[in-house]
């Protein structure tokens, strides 16, 4: 990703290579992986790996988003624009960019402490308040026209559905966006959107007869229902389970609130999605049955590695120290393309890797920050449980 990532011509990032690592030529510049990928440069910048190139590569991502992707006339970041980013190719506002465009910028003021990068961040949270918080039902709308109007009932978003729907995924990375923000600014209004969307990820969306979530859901929270069954998407439950106990971290909750949702969801996945076999994670399956979309995806084993090593962190409970290793065997020796670098995007049941490295929604930052926690997290936890575990696993 350094310095190969890096548009040099254009500014922001280049994201458009091949499953052999190959640059492929320009192409469209996408919100959420220009930000994606401004927030792992943040990240990497502040850890012990990081240093000066990483936080001018943060900066180079940074005034591509302010000055290329953000919308002169209306506010809020652009959905894409073209490669040079002079013109805007998806101009509406959707929700699911621009919290990726709160969570980069916050990162990214956090490692330079450009005060600048602080202000622009809190003029969008203003936005998203003013325009796109739904105060009937909560949470907020999931996309708005260029100007900030509501969508006409018949227009479908770039995420495939209409302005009445609220996805589960937009407000799991609205909740990861508002912890980060109100981490660093304290918002107190934002504290109590965060507590919200905190409720709306613990409650709303779970279907708890069975202990997973389900991705649509109408403007008042129901549950869109029918022929055929819900679709579990494995690697957003498994986020979940260590993003939830931050973000009450963050609003100054206890995180044992939560614990047993969060073994709720990490043992359905389990039950339903986990390999035994390849020892991974599968992609997704019906509500309540096995999964039926059997690809080993990239980000679902970088999130289910960092939410069994969370798990461990919390309980000690050797189990799941146990699926991190397993996780992480399969990451070694499937995922990871020693080769070429990077981790293949998918492995399919016979083991034959597809899919590119780097594209409108591949980048470095489900494995990119799955490598930088878990390395925090494991000397942290060896030094709160000793050399080894209360159940004798080791964590050094």
């Amino acid at each position: 990703w350094y310095p190969g990532a890096i548009d040099r011509a254009h500014g922001g990032y280049r994201l458009n290579h091949d499953g052999q690592s190959a640059w492929r030529g320009d192409a469209d510049k996408f919100l959420v992986t220009q930000a994606r990928t401004l927030w792992f440069f943040s990240r990497l910048a502040t850890t012990e790996y990081g240093g000066g190139r990483y936080l001018e590569a943060a900066r180079h991502g940074y005034e591509f988003l302010r000055d290329r992707m953000w919308d002169p006339l209306y506010g809020g970041f652009y959905w894409a624009t073209d490669p040079s980013g002079r013109h805007a190719t998806k101009p509406d506002k959707h929700l699911y960019g621009q919290a990726f465009g709160i969570y980069a910028l916050t990162e990214y003021a956090r490692a330079s402490h450009d005060a600048e990068a602080l202000s622009l961040t809190a003029h969008l949270v203003g936005l998203l308040e003013a325009h796109a918080y739904d105060r009937q039902f909560g949470g907020y709308r999931e996309f708005l026209l260029r100007d900030w109007r509501p969508a006409p009932a018949t227009l479908c978003g770039y995420l495939g559905v209409g302005p009445g729907l609220k996805l589960a995924n937009t407000h799991l990375h609205l909740m990861e966006a508002m912890t980060s923000y109100h981490r660093l600014a304290g918002d107190g209004t934002m504290r109590d959107r965060l507590v919200e969307l905190i409720l709306i990820n613990a409650s709303a969306v779970v279907r708890k007869e069975v202990g997973a979530c389900t991705q649509y859901h109408r403007r008042d929270w129901a549950p869109v229902s029918g022929r055929p069954a819900p679709l579990v998407s494995y690697g957003h439950d498994l986020k979940s389970v260590w993003l939830l106990a931050e973000a009450a971290s963050a609003a100054g909750l206890s995180g044992g609130l939560l614990l047993d949702l969060a073994r709720a969801l990490f043992a359905y996945a389990l039950r339903y999605g986990f390999d035994a076999q390849r020892g991974a994670f599968c992609e997704a399956g019906p509500l309540g049955a096995p999964a039926d979309r059997r690809d080993k995806v990239w980000w679902v084993q970088a999130e289910a590695l960092l939410s069994a090593l969370s798990l461990y962190g919390v309980t000690f409970e050797a189990e799941y120290f146990t699926w991190f290793s397993r996780i992480l065997a399969w990451i070694v020796n499937s995922q990871v393309d020693w080769k070429h670098g990077e981790w293949h995007a998918r492995v399919g049941e016979s083991g034959t890797p597809s899919g590119d490295k780097a594209d409108a929604w591949k980048c470095p930052y489900h494995n990119g920050r799955a490598m930088i926690q878990c390395l925090e997290l494991l000397p942290a936890i060896a030094g709160r449980s000793g050399a080894s575990g209360p159940r004798g696993v080791r964590t050094g």
